[in-house]
């Protein structure tokens, strides 16, 4: 493979916009690179569910014309990537499940009509796990997606193929879902960046039946092209009545300030959650970057919520996913026998026991929601363990369940049921040379704030210049 086809493949989404700007290189140049790139390690990592080579030609060469004709759009050219469980019109939206394969797009999702409209160039789709359950990178339909810090390791899920697509090289913008983790997840794996905005930031259509715990929002390599892409993505739609009524801000603008000051509650295991040594120890040591380096005041702290989380956040995935039990007599034998556990667990849950527990959520959140007015942030790990082989759903020297992987994962879903918004940034690399995330919370609409800080960070500690390939 060419270096001129890494370069393409890793330049980020500003960087492109500059060169685009003084004719050093065209959409067409960039596209075709990466479109070459992917033919060549895809089959390695298996990141696509859909490669759309003709299409993207396409669209990059009309981006080439409207360039030179200076009617170019925010993202004119850039090359994004969409999960499979967006609508793209004419493409299929398999979710990475058998019960649905087949379905065709007859429009494209609010999210990725936005991009389109700005101009981006989209490439293919990317695989998830099946319904977007699961926490571990392998579907019936895609098999396994690999890790490119790692063959065989588990990149992430269950925006699996962004997250793997962003560390490969793939491209500069990846547009990922998270419903209990799973933009955040996938980004602390392939040690990219992920943010899961505030609740209906970014309009979500047509809006998922699990109580608003589902959020769309970018993957990228760096916090200046996920702002970027935030600028496209978020802001109302009339289809989305969840939606914020705000405009989105000019994010990658006001990236850069200062975190002197600030003060950070952090959280090294949310008052019960087991990490490993060595994840905790790298967090840890992040946590020191922003006292010691960026000048913020951090202060350990035990939320009183924090052991609330588990017994809450299983009763509602198990429900969640229980949606789907209508399936199984005709679909059980090629679903992933974890998925259909969990189904099984969430079956014959009353309207009142439901409805009680969701009293209970309403109020955990708000225990959040306290808690957070008395901080500038919340760190804490993005999750307790680095990739484990994805043939697992629990790593090796963690215990076995049929279907609960949300023992190493107790970080993430607390903020998909409060609709806080959070990200992860690469933080720091194992022994083994597998990257970790540091999760970044803050209040509700303080999207801006989490970039910030996510953004001086990543200038403290600039991760994002390793390669695994």
């Amino acid at each position: 493979m060419s270096a001129s086809h890494a370069e393409a493949g890793y330049a980020g989404a500003g960087e492109l916009k500059d060169h685009y700007a003084r004719g050093e290189r065209s959409p067409v140049e960039v596209v075709s690179a990466i479109l070459d790139r992917v033919v060549d390690l895809n089959p390695r990592i298996n990141a696509f569910s859909v490669i759309m080579h003709e299409q993207a030609l396409a669209a990059a060469k009309e981006s080439e014309a409207r360039l030179r004709g200076g009617r170019a759009r925010p993202l004119e050219g850039i090359p994004v990537t969409v999960k499979d469980a967006f609508d793209l019109a004419g493409q299929e939206t398999s979710t990475c499940s058998f019960s649905v394969k087949g379905r065709v797009a007859t429009s494209d999702a609010i999210a990725v009509e936005r991009l389109r409209q700005a101009g981006a160039v989209v490439i293919g789709k990317t695989t998830m796990s099946e319904f977007a359950w699961s926490g571990v990178s392998r579907s019936p339909v895609n098999g396994i997606t690999h890790n490119p810090w790692g063959y065989g390791l588990n990149a992430g899920a269950s925006s699996a193929g962004a997250g793997a697509a962003a560390a490969a090289g793939f491209g500069p913008l990846h547009l990922g879902s998270d419903g209990a983790g799973s933009i955040r997840m996938p980004a602390h794996f392939c040690g990219v960046f992920g943010l899961k905005p505030t609740f209906g930031r970014i309009p979500y259509y047509p809006i998922t039946n699990n109580d608003y715990a589902t959020y769309a929002g970018p993957m990228a390599r760096t916090v200046s092209d996920a702002a970027l892409m935030l600028e496209t993505l978020a802001g109302p739609h009339y289809l989305d009545h969840t939606s914020c009524e705000a405009p989105p801000e000019n994010y990658s603008a006001k990236l850069k300030t200062s975190m002197k000051g600030k003060r950070i509650a952090f959280s090294p295991d949310l008052g019960h959650a087991r990490v490993d040594d060595e994840i905790g120890t790298i967090v840890r040591d992040a946590a020191r970057v922003f006292a010691d380096t960026l000048g913020a005041t951090v202060e350990e702290v035990v939320p009183a919520w924090g052991p609330l989380g588990p017994e809450i956040g299983r009763f509602f995935w198990s429900v969640y996913t229980a949606r789907h039990a209508s399936l199984l007599p005709v679909w059980e034998e090629r679903m992933g026998a974890d998925l259909v556990a969990c189904i099984r667990s969430g079956i014959g849950v009353s309207a009142d026991q439901y409805l009680q527990m969701r009293e209970r959520k309403f109020a955990y959140v708000a225990m959040i929601s306290s808690f957070l007015e008395d901080w500038d942030y919340l760190i804490t790990p993005a999750a307790s363990v680095a990739a484990f082989p994805a043939t697992r759903l629990q790593p090796e020297h963690w215990p076995e369940h049929p279907w609960d992987w949300l023992t190493w994962s107790e970080f993430l879903y607390p903020f998909n049921l409060s609709g806080h918004p959070a990200a992860s940034v690469p933080c720091g690399m194992t022994a083994a040379g597998l990257p970790v995330g540091l999760q970044i919370v803050s209040r509700r609409f303080n999207d801006l704030e989490v970039l910030q800080a996510a953004a001086a960070f990543e200038e403290a500690v600039p991760m994002h210049h390793r390669r695994p390939l």
